[in-house]
Parts: structure tokens; sequence; C-alpha cells
């Protein structure tokens, strides 16, 4: 016998699709439930028998597929959400500059504090710019745990201005060194009508890109403009916008948040966070996938190559936790009693998102929907399109073929004016974004470009009851991101 609640699942990335990586590092799965499957295919003869016996079945080939389901949590870089999510995307994440020990002390980040207000790191310091702000976690001396904007960096070093570090020659395998956004020195950075500008600080250095998000205001007075601060800490909280054009000093933004206005931001040093981000793409990215069944006296493990994700859909609804399915399609498999990694890296720990206490904007065409049309749920789905490549001489398939990124969703709204349903009876397509943040950490997914296809038709159905509109929609290419579907996360913000 078995029990589920003794089921672990952890999986890896693959780097040839349908071949497990040698002694590879397994990271458990946070799941809500399975229907992974490997399984054979069979056939019956057809042949003609005088006693009406049949044959055995005769197997022809077999395959991996089934689907995993979660409540969504921030996707740490190299967790397995993470992983899902760039074969959902078919593209990689697309990091701020950041450095990890990730669990082996003095790897990546080898000093702290020896040289005055210096980090050490093995390669890639120069990707960090003057300006940009770096959060120091997981060092052994506190004082080395901070955000600090930087004044210089080589490609050896990371450094700020009187920083306070105390020596820390062996970093350990938790420190981890990540940019988390930028800063400009005091009164630089101002508030334009529409964005961001700057006299000193060069924008165009920082690795932003059209259609990132960014948030605008650290939680000192001092990092955040004075208007934000006259209107209080759920306008801070939502001080989120998106850039449309990066120049030297000028940041273009659009989706501003409500009461933004100018300000010369006189004596302030105003931080500005910005996060990592992915968009669909054409490069394919498999995992494997491994179910132990640890209940079992000698533990059965069902390993599943070369899985790569076809459907993935976040569903967000009023009163709930936010959920996610991933379906998929894979190459090979098979069972035994070894796991391919007798210690896999425990799961994450980040605390599940959940609709209205998280979900801090759902937005169309640059505005937040709220009276009188309030949203009621909003889903988000990919569809790969994948298809398996049988070959006559493989029992497995021998591949995969990608199809059409198409995404999908839905999006349930208060009938409370024409707005949207005019939108739907035009054929105007709309942007739709939806933000989620809990505890200094966010998720932004963006539809930039969607036109409603369906429902959009209000009806009285009963009595006592609301009317609603909800609206199906499909994504098109949209100029500005070159994609469909983007997904922000940022790992740290400040209201």
């Amino acid at each position: 016998m078995t029990s589920s609640n003794r089921t672990q699942v952890a999986l890896v990335r693959e780097s040839t699709p349908g071949v497990t990586p040698t002694t590879p590092r397994m990271r458990k799965v946070r799941i809500t439930g399975e229907s992974l499957q490997f399984a054979p295919t069979y056939v019956d003869s057809e042949e003609i028998r005088d006693d009406r016996m049949l044959g055995d079945p005769i197997k022809t080939n077999q395959s991996s597929s089934g689907g995993l389901n979660f409540e969504l949590s921030y996707p740490d870089d190299l967790s397995p959400l993470s992983e899902l999510i760039m074969s959902a995307f078919e593209n990689a994440w697309v990091n701020t500059p950041q450095f990890f020990n990730d669990g082996t002390p003095d790897s990546v980040i080898t000093d702290a504090g020896t040289a005055a207000n210096t980090y050490a790191v093995t390669a890639g310091g120069a990707a960090v710019k003057q300006g940009h702000l770096v959060r120091a976690t997981g060092f052994t001396n506190a004082a080395n745990n901070q955000i600090f904007p930087v004044a210089s960096s080589t490609s050896g070093t990371i450094v700020g201005t009187a920083i306070g570090l105390t020596a820390e020659t062996a970093p350990p395998g938790t420190a981890k060194l990540k940019v988390v956004g930028f800063a400009g020195a005091s009164g630089d950075i101002t508030a334009l009508a529409d964005g961001l500008g700057s006299t000193t600080l060069d924008f165009t250095t920082l690795g932003l890109v059209p259609g990132q998000w960014v948030k605008v205001g650290g939680s000192a007075a001092a990092s955040q403009f004075a208007f934000l601060i006259t209107a209080g800490a759920k306008a801070r909280a939502a001080a989120f916008a998106r850039i449309t054009a990066i120049a030297a000093h000028k940041l273009t933004l659009d989706n501003l948040p409500s009461g933004w206005t100018t300000d010369t931001g006189t004596g302030k040093t105003i931080w500005v966070f910005v996060g990592d981000q992915i968009k669909n793409g054409v490069t394919p990215n498999s995992v494997t996938i491994e179910r132990g069944f640890l209940a079992q006296p000698i533990p059965s493990y069902i390993v599943n190559l070369g899985m790569r994700v076809n459907t993935f859909n976040i569903e967000m609804t009023s009163g709930d936790k936010l959920k996610g399915t991933a379906a998929f399609m894979g190459l090979g498999g098979g069972i035994g009693t070894t796991a391919l990694d007798a210690s896999p890296d425990a799961v994450t720990t980040g605390v599940v998102m959940a609709a209205n206490a998280n979900v801090g904007r759902l937005g169309v065409n640059q505005i937040q929907l709220g009276a009188p049309n309030w949203a009621k749920g909003f889903t988000v789905q990919i569809n790969n399109n994948l298809r398996a490549l049988d070959a006559v001489d493989s029992d497995v398939p021998v591949g995969i073929n990608d199809g059409e990124c198409t995404v999908t969703g839905n999006m349930s709204t208060y009938f409370g004016s024409k707005d949207e349903v005019e939108a739907f009876y035009n054929g105007t397509p709309r942007g739709i974004n939806s933000r989620v943040a809990k505890n200094g950490q966010a998720l932004i997914f963006q539809v930039p470009r969607a036109t409603y296809r369906g429902g959009g038709n209000p009806q009285a159905t009963a009595k006592n009851t609301d009317v609603m509109a909800n609206f199906d929609y499909q994504a098109s290419q949209d100029v500005l991101t070159n994609a469909h579907v983007l997904l922000d996360r940022f790992e740290y913000f400040e209201a």
C-alpha cells in the first residue's frame, strides 16, 4: 500500500531532451495533485481464429504525459515552478545580475568586507552598474545583509559607499547578491507626467527593456516621492508602472498608478525596484520528473523523461487561492527502486498567494478595473500545441515539435458600464495585466494585446443576482514587447 501524503515529486532541467543529467540535482515540487503517467500503447491482432480466442495484446509504443496541479507562490530562480514557467513560455528568464553560492560556500561570492565596502565574486561583477541597487542576503555577519547603491564594479568586485561591511572571507552557501533596482543621487530622479527623468543617472546603462515593470519608491521617506508619501501606504504599495521607452535621462511609463503627478524629488534619493522577466519564445525547455512513493517498504520511483509543458494555466478567482496547472507531453520513462537523487533539494518556502488579499491590480488599457466594473476573476492559459514525433524503429517518441503559442483566458467583471462590452462588440484590442504581491515580492502577468472573442453578453439570469460580463480573450503579437504573454517577478520591493 501507499499514500498520496507520502508521494514525493522532484524534477531537474535537461540539457538534452529525454536525457537526465548525470548525477542530477533534483528539486522537490510543491503540488496539490498530479496525473503523470508513463504508459504503453497496445493494439489487438486482426487474425480470425476458429476457437474464438484472442492472442496477447501487441505493444506498439509508450510515452510520458500527464500534469501537475499547484498553488501559486513566488517562483524563486531555479526552483521547480520557475523551471516549469520556462518550459511553458519556451524561453529563458532574463534575470537582473545576480550571484548566488547556491549551497556551496565560498564558490561564487568569495568575500565580503575584507576590502572596505566591497563584495568579491568570481566573475561577472561588471554587469552590475553604478546606480544599481543590490540586495545582499544569506551572509553570516548581519552587517553584510543589506541593500545598497553601487558606486563601482569590476569583473570580480561590487563596491558600495560607506556601507559598513564586516570582513567575511568565506561566505556561506546561502550568500546571495542580486540587483533589485536602481537609485539616483540626491535630487537626481524626478517624476514626470509620463514617467521618470534624471539629470545624471543614465537609464540606458541599467539593463532595462520596454515592457518591463518598475516599482517606484522605497520604504524610507527619503527614497520616496513626496506625493506618494502624502497619498498613503496603499498608494505607495501600488506605485508600479510599465516602461514603454528608454532614453539616457528619461523613462517613459504607462499604466501609471492613480494620482501620479510631477515631482522634482528635491532632497530625495529615489529608489526604483525592478525584477526578472520572461516572455513567450521559441526555445524548448524539457525536464525529467520523478515520483517517489515513499510509503512503500521499498519505495518505487517512476521517471518521466523529456517532459515539456504543453498547456499552462493560472487562475485567479475572488475568495480563493491562486491556482495553476501544467500539462505535459514527454518522451520515455521507467520505474525502479533507486532515486535519481538520494537527497533532493527541499521544497521552496514562499507563501501561497491568494485573490483579494494579494491581487493588487487587474488592469485593462492602462487603467485598474474598479468602480463600476470590478473584476471578479481572471485566468491566463498558454497552449504550445505540442506534437509527439513517432518513428517506426523506436518504441518511444523520438522528439516533440511545437506549434503556435496560443494564449487565451477569461476575465470576469461586474457589468457596471458599457466600456468592456463595447470593446467586445467592436473588436478593440485591450492590454491586460494583473499584479500579485505578498511579503515584499510580486508577480505581474501581462497580456499586452488581447481581443475579446467570446462571452461579453451580460444577462439577468435570475432575481437577486448580479449581472456579470465574462470575456474570453485571445492574445496576438504586441509590437512593443514582441510577445503574447510576459511575466515579471520582483524578488524584492519596498512599499
